[in-house]
């Protein structure tokens, strides 16, 4: 599902993890050592990962992002009986190598190539996207890349919303927000920016405020959504 109403945008910004990043790879890449228990590990693990962002940010008790991940690996192991301190240490480097979705490298060159500013706005510490960033060899094409480490907040809070527009100099409105996430979706659109959802896996939509302008597969249908946005 495609909906062409994306509208004078200036640069487009993007999430990171799950929307450029495949978040489940660091888990695949331990899949034999984990067993039948994989699966399970990896999705209570991410679960976690972001209500351990979202419960930290209403307790007023922010600390990085990588934090947060090792906390939510921890009660993952726990979760599912667990108990290996190596195994750990090795999925938490293989989050800083996460795979980049297969389209992502080469629509942000299109995109750039169009004349978008591109821009990765995350929960992630600024080390943890740098690494991740350049494993996936995509540096070059972006203007920025932003961590809520600037304001001590993870998404949905507004101000980190904020960084987007104060970094790149545009308007909300100028501003084309990418995520796979349906909670960051209404975030940003209710922040004011024009959404696109990369809907991967044909989830339902959330029942929060804020409106997307646009749904999508796959990164790759974004160039010609975009297209008559350059003026």
């Amino acid at each position: 599902m495609t909906e062409s109403k994306i509208h004078g945008a200036k640069a487009c910004v993007f999430d990171a993890y799950g929307t450029l990043f495949d978040v489940h790879s660091a888990v695949g890449r331990h899949r034999d050592a984990l067993g039948d228990k994989a699966d399970a590990v990896s999705a209570t693990w991410r679960d976690k990962q972001l209500q351990y962002s979202w419960l930290r940010s209403l307790m007023g008790a922010y600390v990085p992002f990588w934090q947060v991940t090792r906390e939510a690996l921890d009660y993952a192991f726990a979760m599912h009986g667990v108990e290996n301190d190596v195994l750990a240490e090795a999925l938490m480097g293989a989050y800083l190598e996460l795979d980049a979705y297969p389209e992502v490298k080469s629509t942000l060159e299109t995109l750039r190539g169009q004349g978008f500013k591109l821009a990765i706005l995350s929960n992630g510490s600024r080390e943890m996207l740098a690494a991740a960033v350049a494993n996936a060899g995509l540096g070059p094409v972006f203007y920025a890349v932003l961590s809520v480490e600037a304001v001590g907040i993870f998404k949905p809070h507004a101000s980190v919303y904020q960084l987007g527009c104060d970094s790149l100099g545009v308007t909300a409105d100028e501003i084309c927000f990418l995520s796979s996430n349906a909670w960051d979706v209404c975030g940003a659109a209710n922040f004011g920016f024009q959404v696109a959802w990369i809907n991967r896996f044909s989830q339902p939509a959330e029942r929060l405020p804020g409106e997307r302008k646009a749904m999508i597969k796959t990164l790759d249908e974004l160039p010609a959504l975009l297209r008559e946005s350059v003026t």
